[in-house]
């Protein structure tokens, strides 16, 4: 064999292996390993696959750049100093994204990808989170020792010698490069098939973790940057607004540009105050709403006994800055680059906030608000809107997200406690999100506690820290009840609570596989209407979404207004069981929505589509399966296009 191809073969085998391992150890501490299936022999075979293709790209590059003999390491010197400076650098880069790919997934149950990118706006924010949450030297010691190993192996690779025993013949070493250029081109494309292999393949496999888990996080990161850059098709949107504006009960004939404009007349009742509460990672499944057996908020829930109780509300996508936008416009983020609040082309926006007159606006958040441009869809919409953030509060910071959520509950209620007439508050939480610090001032009056890794597993936890930091929420929000109930404003105050979005897991027995494998665990969220004395106690199971709080919020409060938008007011339908709600899954890109007792979702890329029970285990059993997908199909890309319309079409009218 040439020496230039064992070379090659042996640089690929190399980063092939290394690239292995990482799955592996991934499947590993996931707990697949411990329960080999088919699923997960698929999910092996179909990552190396992905693998091959990474390696085969190397591969093919080696042998045509080394083509030239100012670049063949085994005739030039330049040449071989050239691979192993290129070689090393690329092993470096290699284990820095691999463990970058690994803390991705602990974190967020996502492979790499470009969506990491948003975060680069918050560089600062991003790395002190970075640093506060993971032992950054250690990694990097361990970044340096793996790296070390592999460019080791890669100057042994440059050092064989060619066997001088048989001299190959020129066809035979033609030859020889053909074939391996074929079988490298055969590894790129993937597979014997029209079409080669793509990113999207990992999403045939029934779970979705496994999904994740059989990418490789260079071919997930390049092939979801072409998504960055959309905005919206109009041809498309109006084919489909016509059942939009019937679903919403818009006059479809008169509502010319206006798409959704529906004016809603008030009750004339007293001014109410509100009090939104957008609650950090609130995933319903890990929540006592639901009889999660570790009981993490025996409050909250003594709350939702008390109170309007949506027991199946959803989040359009995953990600704070999204579940801010669309609890705050009414439109689902379906941007697939930027997170909405980051476009400046469509930061103008409606908001029902602003129909609220004579109320005072306030906003309070642990942190800074120019985080995600927050700030600026608050100002830019919100008339009069006072924001409370870091360096505004005389309670110390805790971490990288600010002041600790109790303190950021009792520094609002010491605001809205001075205010003379109705007010609408908004307070976002923090703390149920890494690095999950515990305030040393709580540390007394809340207990932590601690629990084996099989249970946290069984039910929706990876960590104590992570457990007890969903339960310090609870007490979070106890600690405001309590100190509201003292003041005077409370009986006249509506409080709202929403999850910002959920968190991918194993939702266990606690609800039906579906809930787990097509990821509804990161959209379910509780959603509260909470006001002792004037809501009468209700628990509905009615499909809802943040799109639907600001309407429904305004149907409470009584007050005039007018909704342009996705949402619906929630108390004041005539029929719950039309009720739809759109999801999208940015990173794997699917769009979806859940109506009546299923789950439909349309692959973006592939056009791949699914019909899914949500109520049961069981599979579709009903004749009119194929009726219902139609429907469904073209009301969840009716819902998708008409949101990338809107949320460039839906600016606040102008005085």
């Amino acid at each position: 064999m040439h020496i230039k191809i064992r070379w090659i073969i042996l640089v690929s085998l190399i980063f092939f292996i290394a690239m292995s391992i990482d799955r592996i150890y991934l499947l590993a501490i996931t707990g697949y390993l411990s329960k080999i299936n088919t699923g997960v022999l698929n999910t092996l075979w179909l990552g190396s696959r992905y693998d091959l293709r990474e390696t085969g790209i190397l591969a093919v590059f080696m042998m045509l750049l080394s083509f030239i003999p100012f670049f063949n390491p085994f005739k030039s010197s330049f040449g071989k100093k050239f691979w192993l400076w290129l070689l090393s650098v690329l092993a470096v880069l290699t284990v820095f994204i691999y463990v970058a790919d690994t803390l991705h997934y602990d974190y967020l149950t996502q492979r790499l990808n470009a969506s990491v990118l948003n975060f680069l706006p918050e560089g600062s924010t991003s790395l002190q989170m970075v640093w506060q949450t993971y032992p950054v030297i250690k990694l990097t010691l361990f970044i340096a020792v793996v790296s070390a190993v592999i460019i080791f192996f890669i100057s042994k690779s440059l050092s064989i010698k060619q066997n001088m025993d048989v001299p190959a013949s020129k066809t035979r070493t033609i030859t020889s490069f053909v074939v391996l250029f074929l079988l490298c081109a055969f590894c790129i494309f993937g597979r014997l098939n029209q079409y080669p292999l793509r990113w999207s393949d990992a999403f045939s496999l029934r779970d979705s973790r496994l999904s994740q888990l059989a990418l490789n996080p260079f071919q997930s990161f390049v092939s979801s940057l072409r998504f960055r850059h959309v905005s919206f098709d109009e041809k498309a949107s109006r084919q489909y607004y016509p059942l939009m504006a019937q679903y919403l009960g818009v006059d479809s004939s008169k509502a010319g540009d206006a798409r959704f404009f529906r004016s809603v007349p008030g009750d004339n009742v007293p001014k109410t105050n509100i009090v939104l509460v957008i609650c950090e990672s609130f995933s319903a499944y890990k929540s006592s709403m639901w009889g999660n057996p570790l009981n993490t908020t025996p409050f909250f829930n003594s709350m939702c006994n008390d109170g309007i109780f949506f027991d199946h509300c959803f989040t359009p996508h995953f990600g704070t800055a999204r579940g801010v936008w669309a609890t705050i416009t009414g439109i689902p983020d379906v941007l697939l680059d930027k997170t909405a609040s980051r476009n400046p082309l469509i930061v103008d926006q409606h908001s029902i906030f602003n129909d609220f007159k004579g109320f005072e606006k306030d906003y309070f958040i642990g942190g800074s608000t120019s985080w995600a441009n927050i700030q600026g869809v608050l100002q830019n919409n919100i008339e009069g809107i006072t924001i409370h953030e870091q360096g505004s509060y005389d309670a110390k910071k805790i971490d990288v997200w600010g002041i600790s959520d109790k303190n950021l509950f009792l520094q609002a209620n010491k605001v809205l406690s001075k205010k003379k007439g109705p007010f609408f508050a908004i307070i976002q939480t923090s703390d149920n999100h890494r690095p999950y610090t515990i305030p040393a001032e709580d540390k007394e009056a809340f207990k932590t506690v601690t629990y084996s890794a099989d249970t946290l597993n069984m039910y929706g936890f990876q960590s104590n820290e992570e457990l007890n930091a969903f339960r310090y929420t609870d007490f979070s929000y106890q600690a405001f009840i309590e100190a509201a109930k003292k003041e005077k404003y409370f009986a006249n105050t509506i409080f709202i609570f929403i999850g910002d979005h959920g968190i991918r897991g194993n939702a266990g027995n606690m609800f039906p596989k579906a809930w787990t494998e097509n990821a509804l665990t990161c959209f379910h969220v509780p959603l509260l209407f909470y006001a002792p004395g004037r809501l009468k106690a209700e628990r509905h199971s009615m499909l809802s979404s943040q799109v639907d709080v600001m309407p429904t919020i305004a149907g409470l409060a009584g007050i005039p207004y007018t909704n342009t938008t996705m949402g619906r007011d929630l108390l004041h339908l005539k029929d719950t069981t039309t009720n739809t709600v759109f999801l999208i899954d940015h990173d794997i890109r699917n769009i979806a929505i859940l109506h009546g007792k299923y789950l439909f979702q349309r692959h973006l890329e592939t056009k791949q589509e699914a019909l899914v029970p949500i109520d049961n285990n069981e599979k579709i059993q009903t004749e009119n399966s194929d009726e219902l997908t139609r429907y469904m199909r073209d009301l969840t890309i009716g819902f998708y296009e008409n949101a990338r319309y809107m949320l460039f079409n839906n600016a606040k009218a102008r005085k």
